[in-house]
């Protein structure tokens, strides 16, 4: 009875508590302008977007910026994405406001691999990436750094020719020989010599693919929608990443432990040397064990698998056009002409082959850009992004645009011969390894291996599908992973050119 003649009470202090809100609502609102946000498809509650984001997401977001435009802004759950699928849009990020987006969004898997952030590709942007993003620059990557490898690079692509040229079987997997090539090069490169087992039995080559399989997934639920982190636990990608993290540590405490005796006191020769040797020094910064080994993690992750999934397109695109394979051959065989392989002198007179790269990894874009974050609120074409927005640059896309490129669809080395347009992040229409602040620091790296590899396999052979199959029959379908991979492995038939 008391409780009855007390309810009144309750129901007005419900009703002044709501009248308030709405009142502190209302001013808020009157304080603060509106904002001019770019233009966005209908969401649903929870998950935002993502149920529109299909298993390949650079071609969904492209069909949405279709519909939406360049600049477009999603919700990946509770986060804030924009989408960018514009030359100029590009631009304004990587140039205009380059230090403005240079964070990187917060991934748990690749923060769990990469020692908590270590790393060059996916820490945030601090002091600390400064450096050692500078280190990798100067110290590893650079022209000069590179070019001293030359040695490493001529060894191996002359041993992918030989195992082409003695293959017992008349069909070559073109796509494993490819990734040996690269898993080879950047082994010595990076290590010092090449791995299949270290002394843990831990088999080099499986571990690179469980690197790549989880940096593949390296946004987990957890990262879009926090409260449904636990579904990392029922897929069991947590369980995996657990796994994978102490055996890529395992693996690179014995690199480093055994890294003095293997290098008898020379330094300077590989990667792990001359970080070791940067630790010794004064670097001006803390290069610690975890450091050096984050880098080294980074090397090999990134210099793998987009490499040879380069390559491999590059092939499968001169098979599939062999007007262009049979010019990029005359000009190859012409400026190698008795000579028993092409080395790395040679290349700067290849002008066809430049434009074939470039084209190929204009039409079959092989690395997404990792997303970038707003470390403030910016103010971009018109539009007002909030600090926090996650920006995903669909390069793809980009390079597919029709009022950017004359039939985009079409594979024509060409249309680099006597252009300006270079792959260093220059020119916001072609962006292969992207811009600014956070673009790749290994092209040179790359480079050097897809075009001596290319050169030395036209120069060699003619190149042929087995079982009679049709050149235009090739499959070209992709799959989206880390990188775009072809669907179906590489198969061909090698023949010695006379």
């Amino acid at each position: 009875m008391k409780m009855l003649e007390q309810y009144p009470l309750y129901l007005y202090l419900v009703l002044l508590f709501l009248v308030t809100l709405v009142l502190y609502r209302w001013l808020t609102l009157r304080k603060t302008p509106s904002k001019n946000l770019p233009p966005s498809p209908p969401k649903l509650p929870i998950i935002g977007n993502l149920h529109q984001i299909g298993p390949d997401p650079h071609i969904s977001l492209g069909a949405l910026a279709q519909k939406y435009g360049p600049l477009m802004l999603l919700k990946f759950g509770s986060v804030p994405v924009l989408v960018v699928s514009s030359a100029d849009a590009a631009r304004e990020i990587f140039k205009t406001h380059d230090l403005a987006f240079s964070d990187r969004p917060i991934s748990n898997v690749a923060k769990r691999i990469f020692y908590n952030e270590r790393n060059v590709g996916f820490s945030r942007y601090s002091e600390y990436w400064r450096q050692v993003k500078s280190t990798c620059v100067t110290q590893l990557l650079s022209s000069s750094r590179v070019h001293s490898f030359h040695n490493v690079r001529e060894e191996e692509v002359a041993l992918l020719i030989n195992k082409i040229e003695f293959s017992h079987s008349e069909t070559v997997n073109l796509t494993d020989l490819l990734g040996e090539l690269t898993r080879n090069v950047v082994c010595r490169v990076a290590l010092g010599r090449k791995y299949e087992k270290n002394h843990e039995g831990i088999s080099y080559k499986r571990l690179l693919e469980d690197i790549m399989e989880m940096l593949a997934f390296s946004r987990s639920i957890g990262d879009f929608i926090p409260f449904l982190s636990w579904i990392d636990w029922l897929t069991g990608l947590k369980g995996k990443v657990e796994k994978t993290v102490k055996e890529v540590d395992t693996f690179l405490e014995a690199v480093l432990r055994d890294h003095p005796a293997l290098n008898n006191g020379s330094a300077n020769n590989n990667f792990v040397s001359i970080l070791l040797e940067i630790q010794k020094g004064d670097a001006g910064f803390s290069i610690d064990r975890e450091c050096i080994k984050s880098l080294i993690l980074d090397m090999i992750a990134a210099g793998t698998e987009t490499t040879s999934t380069t390559l491999e397109w590059i092939i499968a695109a001169l098979l599939k056009n062999p007007d262009i394979m049979f010019k990029l051959q005359s000009e190859v065989r012409e400026i190698g002409k008795g000579k028993p392989k092409i080395l790395e002198g040679d290349l700067a007179k290849m002008k066809y082959l430049k434009a074939v790269m470039k084209e190929s990894m204009r039409l079959y874009i092989t690395a997404f850009l990792v997303p970038r974050e707003a470390r403030q609120d910016v103010k971009l074409m018109g539009y007002d992004i909030r600090s926090g927005t996650q920006v995903l640059i669909n390069a793809w896309a980009i390079a597919r645009d029709p009022s950017l490129w004359d039939n985009p669809e079409e594979f024509r080395p060409e249309r680099f011969l006597n252009s300006p347009i270079d792959y260093k992040g220059l020119h916001y229409e072609y962006l292969p390894f992207g811009a600014g602040r956070r673009g790749c620091p290994g092209i040179h790296f790359a480079m050097a291996v897809n075009e001596l590899a290319v050169a030395n396999l036209v120069h060699k052979f003619d190149f042929e599908l087995p079982n009679g199959e049709k050149l235009q029959d090739l499959d070209m379908t992709g799959v989206t992973g880390l990188s775009l991979r072809r669907k179906s492995p590489l198969l061909v038939v090698a023949t010695p050119h006379v």
